[in-house]
């Protein structure tokens, strides 16, 4: 793996840095599935539905991402 920089909002930044390690690894796991589905080409309603699926399996729950999102 390699590192690199997002630009994020404040708040969204500091939920982030808030967050349980494991809660971080799976949010990290969503990006990285993300951006690697956005560079093969694929339909954005194919790579949403995968991803869907990943954040389930990785344990990433409805919680977690209404967290995210309610500090956007």
């Amino acid at each position: 793996m390699e590192t690199i920089n997002i630009e994020v909002s404040s708040n969204v930044a500091e939920a982030y840095r808030n967050f349980a390690v494991n809660q971080r690894q799976q949010i990290e796991g969503l990006i990285n599935g993300l951006l690697s589905q956005l560079i093969q080409e694929r339909s954005l309603e194919e790579i949403i539905d995968d991803m869907q699926k990943q954040a389930i399996s990785n344990g990433l729950t409805e919680e977690i991402l209404a967290e995210i999102l309610k500090d956007e």
